[in-house]
């Protein structure tokens, strides 16, 4: 297989560059230099969530698209140790409200990806709703496209499923968790670690990921092939301690909604801190996060509390908004 150079990079990250526009409101346009935008939805529904995190956007980036969900599936534990079928489903009927013109899931789990589905009774769901599974258990050799940045720390770069490489539109929906094997948190950028095989040609890439003292520095850089047009993150329950799969649990009640990966994290981390979580999550600043600093180097991005704009979905959000808004200023 041959591996990705930097043409290839460079004409990938193309296809994803209008992707930084994340639409208008009231005349104004929101880019990137005015604020990475991610809207905060506070609900104890999670259909209501969805609904009202992604319209808080004011963007449609799905209309007439063919689009891959990557949903949190790597086990069938109860949420937030995996995406919700309660969530998933209304995100896959909004997705089609929108304008979708078909609609895709693609998932690597741990154990065999069948079976988790299989566990978690989504797949009748994704049936009735004409969505189609990619089980990337089962992708040829050829669709996994080897991808070797310079500066990585993965020793022989890593594969990516080529499904989330060459879709039109690909949104991401996490839960809000601490990870206790390394990751720190679990939240958008952890969650495409599913896009990654677990073992092909006979090397173990979980593996590596797992061992390696740089783990969260490899995370931020699985994502640097692709963006994401859309992440929902489902944050009324979360582990505050503990995870991904098992963990304390704690309300959030809340939503959020972003087109940009380092700021949706940044938020959920402060989210975090606010219900109060382990040290690893309470004591350094957010942007001080192995995972969130590494994913600024590589311009993935907001860069600072500065370049996010928290919005809050309607006046009930607006305290809770506040609170964590006080808590990211700090960094």
């Amino acid at each position: 297989m041959k591996a990705f150079d930097r043409r290839d990079f460079l004409k990938l990250s193309g296809m994803f560059a209008g992707g930084l526009l994340l639409g208008t409101e009231g005349g104004r346009a929101m880019a990137m230099d005015k604020g990475s935008r991610v809207t905060l939805f506070k609900t104890e529904d999670r259909r209501e969530g969805v609904r009202a995190s992604m319209k808080a956007l004011v963007t449609n980036p799905v209309k007439g698209k063919n689009v891959l969900v990557k949903p949190n599936f790597n086990t069938a534990d109860i949420t937030p140790g995996s995406t919700h079928n309660d969530t998933l489903v209304a995100l896959v009927e909004e997705l089609w409200i929108m304008g979708a013109k078909s609609i895709s899931l693609g998932e690597r789990s741990y154990p065999l990806t069948r079976e988790v589905m299989e566990e978690k009774g989504i797949l009748p769901f994704l049936k009735k709703l004409n969505v189609e599974v990619i089980d990337f258990d089962h992708l040829k050799e050829k669709d996994w496209v080897l991808f070797r940045p310079k500066k990585s720390h993965w020793t022989n770069g890593f594969r990516i499923a080529r499904p989330v490489l060459e879709t039109e539109c690909l949104v991401s929906t996490c839960c809000l968790k601490t990870h206790q094997y390394g990751g720190i948190f679990t939240l958008s950028l952890k969650l495409h670690v599913g896009v990654v095989p677990t073992t092909r040609h006979g090397f173990t890439y979980m593996q590596e990921l797992h061992r390696s003292p740089h783990q969260r520095k490899m995370i931020a850089e699985i994502n640097e092939p692709f963006k994401p047009d859309l992440i929902v993150l489902d944050g009324i329950d979360a582990f505050v301690d503990g995870g991904p799969m098992t963990g304390k649990r704690a309300r959030g009640d809340v939503f959020l909604a972003s087109a940009d990966r380092v700021a949706i994290d940044a938020v959920g981390v402060a989210i975090l801190k606010l219900l109060g979580s382990n040290d690893s999550i309470m004591k350094p600043k957010i942007f001080e996060q192995e995972q969130i600093a590494k994913a600024v180097e590589l311009g993935l991005g907001a860069a600072s509390p500065s370049e996010i704009d928290l919005i809050p979905g309607n006046e009930t959000s607006r305290g809770y908004r506040d609170r964590v808004a006080e808590i990211l200023k700090k960094g």
